[in-house]
């Protein structure tokens, strides 16, 4: 069954947990959503506080995922520019699909609603997003229409002695 996706969905209880509960099972399921497993909710609720904070003010949009039972299964983030140089492009973060719906397809529709909001926000002529090395991820981002912008070789410290390349990816959307 294929997911629902909402934009700028309005954010609850109810959905505030289920993001919470997502981006808890993703890290623990070794994610690479800004954390390292073993993580739990206390540890990733600041982080989501911030992106909804971001939304509050008008910096970050959300869009959401369900599974055919209203659970929270995928999401992302995006964040706007405000530089004047660079409005033309938004950034996409915290791009997740729950462990259990892995390997359906949903990344990739995912993704595709995503560049499909992002048109839809006028005047956005590319999605760039940043994900770590090591894991396979700019394979499958450049399966779903991104390229490689660039990359920091050992940029994110995963562990002692394991340091991982920061690749930015771009969709142009034009």
């Amino acid at each position: 069954m294929a997911l629902t996706f909402t934009l700028d969905p309005t954010v609850d209880p109810v959905l505030r947990d289920g993001l919470l509960d997502l981006w808890t099972d993703v890290s623990n399921a070794g994610g690479a959503v800004g954390f390292v497993p073993p993580v739990g909710r206390e540890e990733v609720r600041p982080e989501l506080v911030k992106h909804l904070v971001a939304m509050a003010e008008g910096r970050h949009r959300l869009l959401v995922g369900r599974d055919g039972s209203g659970e929270v299964a995928a999401t992302a983030f995006f964040a706007f520019n405000t530089h004047r140089l660079m409005t033309h492009w938004v950034w996409l973060y915290t791009v997740m699909v729950h462990p259990r719906h892995q390997g359906k397809g949903y990344g990739r529709d995912l993704l595709a609603a995503a560049a499909d909001a992002a048109r839809g926000f006028g005047g956005i002529d590319a999605i760039r997003l940043t994900c770590r090395g090591g894991l396979g991820l700019e394979r499958f981002y450049g399966s779903c229409g991104y390229r490689e912008a660039g990359r920091v070789p050992g940029a994110i410290r995963v562990a002692p002695g394991d340091d991982r390349d920061d690749i930015t990816m771009l969709l142009p959307l034009t």
